[in-house]
């Protein structure tokens, strides 16, 4: 198999921008160039890399393929870097998925402490913390802040911290919804604020404090920091880590209306198994912010609802 460092520069192209017509705007290329060396990259290996879907999707193997072209791209920026020097060394770009909450709190300052020298672009990609592997299985992203400890086939993983996830409301929230505590009976009517569907912290307190499946009136908002807001404004009730609430805990917006109850998410980095310069600092960046700023809190055992 004779994998061409230009067949996988316009796979990753491919995959990246969704298109044959984007991808030659990106290469600098005709789209019957682009074609021509898709195809070519799979008579190489033998099977169908793409799908020609909107936007276009990698098969099985492409996905293998893609790894293998992400790594390769980057092991030659490396050597590029090393042979030119920094001054006229080109940008490596960095695929990279981190859960709404640490972009919102802490993820942007790691980000920001990677040496500028080093000509890195960050592409970050949001996804909640338990889903984000698949992008990472898929060869879609090169590193991952995600809450599975289990490593992907080829990835190194290492411990962040924990995020420890609070039910908070309004004062007046709280007064009119919870006067008599948080009961399964005012949990079962009270309005929730969930990030998106695949949020499922709400409900995991939920089952904690109640032992039971309950469906609350929900509003969704799928942005980290209005989340924090609406709940803030009294629209709901939702699960908040300290590093979002400590502001509106300070000006008496929110409130923990059932301490000590929590959720606890613990984060780990992972990435692919490729030592480069780029790669090592940002793992040291993300690893040492996150000691910093996240809590490390001993879960509670939640008590019973009335």
């Amino acid at each position: 198999m004779d994998l061409q460092i230009d067949q996988l520069r316009t796979l990753v192209a491919v995959v990246d921008h969704g298109t044959l017509d984007a991808a030659a705007r990106e290469l600098q290329l005709t789209p019957s160039a682009i074609s021509q060396r898709l195809k070519a990259l799979e008579s190489s290996v033998g099977q169908v890399l793409i799908r020609r879907t909107r936007p276009a999707r990698p098969t099985e193997a492409g996905q293998v393929i893609l790894r293998v072209a992400r790594q390769m791209l980057v092991l030659n920026d490396h050597v590029g870097r090393e042979l030119a020097g920094t001054e006229s060394a080109g940008v490596t770009t960095i695929p990279i998925v981190i859960n709404g909450d640490s972009l919102n709190t802490w993820a942007l300052t790691a980000l920001a402490r990677v040496d500028p020298e080093l000509r890195v672009a960050f592409e970050v990609l949001r996804a909640d913390e338990a889903h984000s592997v698949e992008l990472l299985r898929n060869g879609s992203v090169m590193a991952a802040v995600t809450s599975v400890a289990d490593p992907v086939p080829g990835c190194s993983v290492r411990r962040l911290g924990t995020m420890a996830y609070r039910p908070m409301a309004r004062p007046s929230f709280v007064d009119r919804w919870f006067g008599d505590g948080p009961t399964v009976a005012a949990l079962s009517v009270a309005p929730v604020v969930v990030f998106d569907r695949d949020d499922t912290l709400q409900d995991r307190y939920l089952r904690r404090r109640t032992r039971r499946r309950l469906t609350p009136p929900r509003h969704f908002i799928p942005v980290s920091a209005d989340f924090a807001r609406a709940i803030a404004l009294g629209l709901g009730w939702g699960m908040i880590p300290p590093q979002q609430s400590a502001e509106f805990e300070a000006s008496s917006e929110l409130v923990e209306f059932d301490p000590p109850v929590h959720v606890d998410v613990p984060l780990y980095w992972q990435q692919w198994k490729l030592h480069t310069p780029v790669l090592d600092r940002l793992a040291d960046a993300m690893i040492s912010t996150a000691a910093q700023e996240l809590t490390v809190a001993r879960p509670t055992p939640a008590r019973r609802g009335a």
